[in-house]
């Protein structure tokens, strides 16, 4: 058989493949419907439930039972996400209106994960069955095939109430993002009613029910005035702070106590927090901290900083707002899949599409009513007719020989083959006519239904069938009465599931934050061989001044205003604020330098260290292995980048001296083949720090600068080279960019 080739352009098969790709991301993974406010998960795990009877009122079930038989029937996308978003709808800190009522350990708001799904159970929550799942059997949604095509599922469920701003959504598509904030249930539902009422309301006139943002951790909404512009787009950004309260501690002590914090702090975000007020104390950005505790439980979140006696608390709150997430932002875009695709929706907009839902589900919903109590309406009238004449019911039943004749003289006044007591029994049993649906039940109807009290309760039976029929009628044909029913509807649930609101919603002034400047005084960093920095002040110094110099490479005095500089053979500058570098105890060992700046230990190593007031006042100079030397004035390295190149390399080079010059007049260059060359500083060039630098010494074939040293005039100073000592001012004075002299040892 011949294969069969189609040339396509490839970028166009490309192009078509992502585009697949990314709509069904969109519309079948991560956007949630604006008719029922829930993801393709959501939806499927919920109607799974439903499917199982995992009802309120039912025991719980395993959630590795609801997990497992929801990917085989629906979601064949792992385990994990099906798992992950019953967690979700499970956590009362995360949803505005819980829709699942878990058993077990489904994780807190700090962070804390849920428990393996053997271990958890669920079943739904009452407010879920009523008004998400109550009317699937009433035909008032599409069905639609599974992924196999063996099940069928709901393409959206028949939720009652706008879903979508009660409980927030988030997700991430491809080239979109949602992040809806969840909403009270009692004020949305005013507000659909207020639109039911008005459809040409405004956004501003809705914003009278919905205040804003009702999130389940509380907190305080500062920036109000924003909202309006936030609910007509549908995009902005809303400003979040934690409740703060000022309490007596002991010993006169002042507790700020957090009672609820920013809704986007809730996980991982609280022990951040945590850190970041100890950091505040350990940077020496406050001093006024006494003590910090995390007392939250089950209760409640309570954060409790115990302060000083004579804190500034309202400074201290707002260092508080500035530095850490107590204050924070939520971002908001309200992308929702309407009419099939994503569509960015104000709050008029979600609450019409929501509205206009309702209107269809119950249009389905009544209409489906009305045939089955047109059908029972029908049955009912045969049976009285039947039981007005039974008599000759009987005899026709008595007469016929089987079914099939009985029936055909019921319906179609056949009366062949059927034996009568008398000819006007068969004319009347003739014009009897009952309808097809009628017969059936008159067969099928039992001896008992004769009985009086029977006939009685089968009229008024029909009685109130034609009421609801009159009922149906007029909410079919009237909007308004269409619109009473689902208003009714709406306060029976805020009646029943309706809730004071947590967030508190006003206009706060910009938390301003004066930061008190530590007192300024000498410090004396040390940098150990080891990499580790740390600093004591002026008395320890001097009390310990032998053996900080013994144990310590570099020793500088310092003030803790300001920076320490170290250059590393790579060339590169770093600076680091003194206020960084742990102060303390003289045995404390201090920090790697690693953790306070760019620098790294493994890859580089430091050959100077010293002061950027130092710096400004005297001049560095540069050697490279390859011999190149330069001045620098020192001034140059007075910049506020944390990193900095200090000097200019060729390929392959590397720094192998940076020595600041105060009393040095001579330097001398030692190549790693055994020659000497001592010149004079004067020699060497004053340079920019992005010159390269000058030949300080001619070197032999592949010899490279093994060490560097200097010497002061009328200073004895001497170096062990080779196992024997050397005096460096004995060395013959020379020239820059000579060979030098080679000294036997």
């Amino acid at each position: 058989m011949a294969e069969k080739i189609i040339k396509t352009e490839y970028s166009e098969v490309m192009q078509k493949s992502y585009i697949d790709y990314a709509m069904s991301v969109i519309v079948a993974r991560a956007l949630p419907d604006v008719r029922d406010g829930l993801k393709p998960v959501q939806r499927r795990t919920l109607y799974d439930m439903h499917e199982l009877g995992i009802k309120y009122d039912k025991p719980y079930r395993k959630s590795a039972r609801i997990v497992g038989d929801t990917m085989g029937k629906y979601h064949p996308h792992g385990d994990s996400s099906i798992y992950d978003a019953l967690v979700v709808m499970t956590q009362d800190f995360k949803k505005g209106l819980p829709l699942v009522d878990g058993h077990g350990n489904f994780g807190n708001i700090e962070g804390d994960s849920a428990a393996a799904m053997r271990y958890t159970e669920a079943r739904l929550q009452k407010i879920t069955q009523e008004a998400f799942l109550a009317d699937l059997d009433k035909d008032v949604v599409d069905f639609i095939p599974n992924f196999d095509e063996t099940e069928k599922e709901p393409s959206v469920l028949p939720v009652k109430i706008p879903n979508l701003l009660v409980n927030g959504a988030e997700g991430i598509a491809v080239g979109m993002v949602t992040s809806i904030p969840p909403h009270n249930l009692a004020e949305v539902i005013d507000a659909t009613k207020a639109y039911m009422n008005n459809p040409d309301i405004t956004t501003r006139e809705l914003m009278k029910y919905v205040k804003g943002p009702d999130f389940p951790t509380g907190g305080i909404v500062i920036n109000q005035d924003d909202l309006l512009e936030i609910y007509e787009t549908g995009v902005g950004k809303i400003k979040l702070r934690g409740k703060v309260e000022v309490e007596k501690g002991k010993g006169g002590h002042i507790n700020l106590v957090i009672s609820e914090i920013p809704y986007t702090m809730i996980g991982a975000n609280i022990s951040k927090f945590l850190q970041d007020v100890a950091a505040l104390y350990e940077t020496k950005k406050t001093t006024d901290i006494v003590d910090i505790t995390n007392q939250s439980s089950k209760e409640g979140i309570r954060i409790v900083i115990e302060l000083k006696k004579d804190t500034d608390v309202e400074n201290f709150k707002n260092m508080l707002y500035k530095k850490t997430r107590l204050e924070d932002t939520f971002g908001v875009n309200m992308l929702a899949i309407a009419d099939g695709k994503p569509e960015t929706l104000g709050l008029k907009q979600v609450i019409k599409h929501c509205v206009d839902f309702s209107y269809e589900v119950n249009t389905r919903k009544y209409t489906n009513l009305l045939a089955k109590e047109n059908e029972r309406r029908e049955v009912q009238e045969g049976l009285i007719k039947a039981c007005n004449v039974i008599d000759l019911i009987i005899e026709i039943l008595r007469g016929s020989k089987d079914r099939t004749m009985a029936k055909k003289c019921l319906v179609e006044g056949i009366t062949d083959g059927i034996k009568f007591k008398s000819k006007e029994s068969k004319i009347m049993a003739q014009q009897l006519m009952f309808s097809e649906r009628q017969a059936n039940a008159i067969l099928e109807m039992r001896l008992y239904k004769l009985i009086g009290l029977e006939i009685q309760a089968l009229i008024a039976e029909h009685d109130q069938t034609m009421a609801n029929i009159y009922r149906y009628e007029d909410i079919l044909d009237s909007r308004s009465s269409m619109t009473q029913v689902i208003i009714k509807e709406l306060e029976d649930f805020k009646k029943e599931y309706g809730r004071t609101r947590r967030t508190l919603i006003e206009n706060a002034a910009e938390a301003v934050y004066e930061e008190k400047k530590p007192e300024e005084m000498d410090v004396y960093v040390m940098v150990d061989r080891f990499g580790y920095v740390k600093s004591v002040d002026k008395a320890t110094y001097e009390r310990n001044k032998d053996t900080i110099e013994a144990e310590n490479k570099y020793v500088f005095v310092c003030k803790n205003t300001g920076r320490m500089c170290i250059f590393t053979d790579k060339g590169q500058l770093y600076t680091i604020k003194v206020s960084d570098i742990p102060f303390g105890k003289l045995r404390d060992k201090g920090v790697p330098i690693d953790n306070i700046s760019p620098y790294s230990s493994q890859n580089e190593r430091i050959l100077c260290a010293t002061s950027q007031t130092e710096l400004n006042l005297y001049r560095l100079v540069f050697v490279t292995k390859t011999a190149m030397v330069k001045i620098v004035d020192g001034g140059e390295f007075d910049v506020a980048k944390r990193s900095v190149a200090a000097t200019k390399l060729a390929d392959g080079d590397e720094v192998v001296c940076v020595e600041v010059l105060k009393e040095q007049r001579n330097m001398i260059l030692i190549s790693n083949d055994g020659y000497f060359l001592r010149f004079p500083l004067e020699e060497i060039p004053e340079k920019k720090k992005a010159a390269i630098g000058v030949r300080g010494m001619k070197l032999n074939g592949k010899a490279l600068i093994d060490q560097v040293h200097f010497s002061k005039n009328a200073v004895e100073s001497s170096i062990e080279y080779n196992g024997k000592k050397i005096e460096l001012n004995k060395i013959k004075l020379g020239k820059r960019d000579s060979k030098g002299t080679k000294i036997r040892t």
